[in-house]
């Protein structure tokens, strides 16, 4: 029988290591993997989790731990292995992985919370919608055939869902969910925005029931997180729908994950640890032996690599269910739309004429345009001047309805100028257009509409995201103007026409995957048009027309278009034909961060020659948006076609590498962006 003497305990601090504690003689009967204790570290008491227990440590001197926090363990042995698992893959410490994977009042040592009422995360719409649709094509029940045997023998496996927009991706999600609840099993179903939730909700619950499932999604409060996570860890829940953070629910015999919109960029977490969900859901099904699905009709360019080289499963849904036809597309050339010595065109003739014939028919509008605010900077046309923002090396935004200029990266907001700061002229331009601008410009055209915006600055408060989601699906809405949150698999069958203000926003960033997320927004805004009885239209507004992003998706070939992009990754050895590391050193001194990173690079190149490493490496460089939030930033970014080596190479170079004071390094494995 084991002694339980000493314990082996990971914090929330960015140390790679675990520690050692002594466990007082009282508390050695109630320590164990997985649980919370309160540690003394350094001059403060903190919360940690014991990944391990001793007979012996080598360690001398060792501090006693103060308390044991749980009765039963809080983290399971799966969990425990996914979150080291990500710790070294991720390159962040274990303690940071797990406070990743549970619900924020445990973070805190806490145990129990004041709970008021229960979760407002149920849908608050009428019924009527996915559950309704029970009678499965042929492609969807090829699609089951293929899956089902993997759900029913308990086989790990990952299967990528490639079905156009309506083609009925979902019926074959809960096919899959039934076969795995006919075992006693359970399923997480991912989504890429809190947006997305109460549509989801409302499908999930008209089918199993609302005492069946559980939502995790950040704009829930501490007590209703707790209320969802207790239930999902006894036993109660059965279904757990979220974005990102959903993967990590304690789920006890979980047999399937869904990831929906598996393409979507907001399933990259951004802070550490900096994992990709994709990634994370496939290592969960692997240490569960469960199934994975991700369904997209725009699939990332990494999963349909891995599915033409035979590493993942594919599986395809080509056509629309009860045979809707795709929206038929019109593209309008912006560069013919230009009216001289007037204000610059927002919204194009031969798309202000459609949204009048919709509206004179009560049918419903969707415009799109990726760029929240009203202006997108403001310039002096006398002296040139253009307001930035003092923390970061990027334009202000004009915000029509606070009058104030703002960053979109820091938060940094100012009055709006009536005359120049510079020259003092009072030739103040407003120029670019975001949503706001838009939605003013539809008040001016139809006054009579009843225009609604999503974006994030809509969305603040909690309920948000429900209400304009009711209000759509309820017809109080004439015009729903958004952002990318619009292009993420919304389900509302009145409307007819989609309009895409300005398809160049995201091709023209500098990022090698803009082509990619071009396409992907294109077709997937176009796909919320049509979905039910009237046949959709789209209108593209553009600047480049004959761009091969743009003209795959207005025929939708998602083949054409990867075959195109695939050309020009291969030639610059690019993902996913390579993996890719970023580090990105940063600083408020220039001169302290520019020689820092040459350090770095130095030392990336002489261990890789030690470990004959082979590895292309480009800067290091001051990144595109040099300063960010008071920090100067330079970046080193490494390529390699093996994973494992590029991650070998960073862990001896970072356990050789210290970090100057006054220098902090960020190191982000598989980045979506490299700006």
């Amino acid at each position: 029988m084991q002694d339980n003497r000493f314990v082996q305990v990971a914090v929330n601090l960015p140390l790679k290591d675990v520690f050692d504690y002594a466990v007082p003689e009282p508390m050695r009967q109630t320590v164990a993997i997985g649980k919370r204790v309160w540690v003394p570290f350094r001059n403060r008491t903190m919360v940690g989790y014991i990944v391990a227990v001793l007979d012996r440590t080598d360690i001398p001197g060792i501090r006693d731990i103060k308390e044991v926090i749980d009765n039963e363990p809080l983290l399971s042995a799966e969990m425990l292995s996914l979150t080291r698992w990500m710790s070294e893959y991720y390159f962040c410490s274990w303690g940071e992985a797990i406070e990743a994977a549970i619900a924020g009042p445990f973070k805190h040592g806490k145990t129990t919370v004041r709970v008021r009422g229960t979760p407002d995360s149920l849908p608050r719409v009428p019924a009527g919608g996915k559950a309704a649709d029970n009678i499965l094509t042929e492609h969807q029940n090829k699609a089951l055939t293929a899956i089902l045997p993997f759900v029913r023998e308990g086989k790990f496996g990952v299967f990528l869902l490639h079905g156009i927009t309506a083609s009925g991706k979902t019926e074959v999600y809960f096919g899959a969910i039934d076969a795995v609840l006919a075992q006693g099993k359970e399923a997480i179903v991912l989504v890429p925005e809190i947006a997305l939730t109460p549509q989801t909700l409302q499908w999930f619950t008209e089918r199993y029931g609302k005492e069946k499932i559980a939502v995790i999604h950040s704009r829930l409060n501490k007590s209703e997180k707790f209320v969802e996570w207790q239930r999902i860890k006894t036993g109660e829940v059965k279904i757990v729908i979220g974005p990102r953070s959903a993967i990590f629910s304690p789920l006890k015999n979980l047999g399937l994950i869904v990831v929906d919109e598996e393409h979507e960029n907001t399933y990259k977490q951004e802070d550490v640890p900096r994992y990709h969900l994709v990634t994370a859901a496939m290592q969960r099904g692997r240490l569960d032996n469960g199934v994975v699905i991700l369904g997209s009709a725009t699939p990332s360019l990494e999963s349909t690599y891995a599915a033409r080289r035979g590493e993942i499963s594919f599986i395809e849904l080509p056509e629309r269910i009860q045979g809707r036809e795709l929206p038929s597309v019109q593209v309008v050339d912006m560069r013919e739309q230009r009216r001289p010595g007037k204000r610059a065109v927002v919204i194009s003739k031969p798309l202000e004429d459609a949204v009048g014939r919709c509206l004179a028919k009560k049918e419903q509008v969707i415009l799109f345009l990726n760029r929240r605010g009203f202006s997108t900077f403001v310039n002096c046309s006398k002296c040139g001047y253009v307001m930035q923002c003092p923390r970061c090396s990027v334009a202000l935004v004009f915000h029509f309805d606070q009058s104030q200029m703002q960053c979109h990266h820091c938060g940094y907001h100012s009055t709006a100028p009536q005359v120049c700061p510079e020259c003092q002229a009072d030739y103040i331009r407003y120029f670019g257009a975001g949503t706001q601008k838009v939605e003013s410009e539809l008040h001016r055209l139809f006054p009579q509409a009843r225009i609604s915006r999503m974006d994030s600055d809509a969305l603040k408060t909690k309920t948000a995201h429900f209400d304009i989601f009711d209000d759509v699906k309820s017809g109080k809405v004439d015009i729903l103007v958004g952002t990318q949150m619009l292009a993420k698999g919304l389900d509302f069958p009145n409307v007819t026409l989609v309009g895409v203000i300005a398809a160049d926003v995201t091709l023209n960033l500098p990022d090698f995957r803009a082509s990619e997320r071009t396409f992907s927004l294109l077709t997937q805004v176009a796909g919320r048009a049509g979905r039910g009885a009237v046949e959709g239209r789209v209108i593209i507004q553009t600047y480049t027309p004959d761009h091969y992003a743009i003209q795959c998706a207005i025929s939708h070939d998602y083949n054409s278009f990867y075959e195109q992009e695939m050309v020009f990754r291969k030639q610059l050895n690019l993902p996913p034909c390579t993996h890719m590391a970023s580090l990105v050193l940063r600083s408020k001194s220039e001169a302290l961060v520019g020689t820092a990173a040459e350090k770095l690079a130095a030392l990336l190149k002489s261990e890789s020659a030690k470990r004959n490493i082979s590895f292309d490496m480009i800067g290091p460089a001051p990144m595109s948006v040099f300063k960010l939030r008071g920090y100067c930033r330079w970046m080193i970014l490494i390529k390699s076609s093996d994973v494992l080596q590029a991650n070998a190479l960073l862990k001896a170079c970072l356990q050789t590498w210290r970090t100057p004071a006054k220098v902090k390094l960020a190191v982000d494995v598989d980045p979506l962006a490299v700006m």
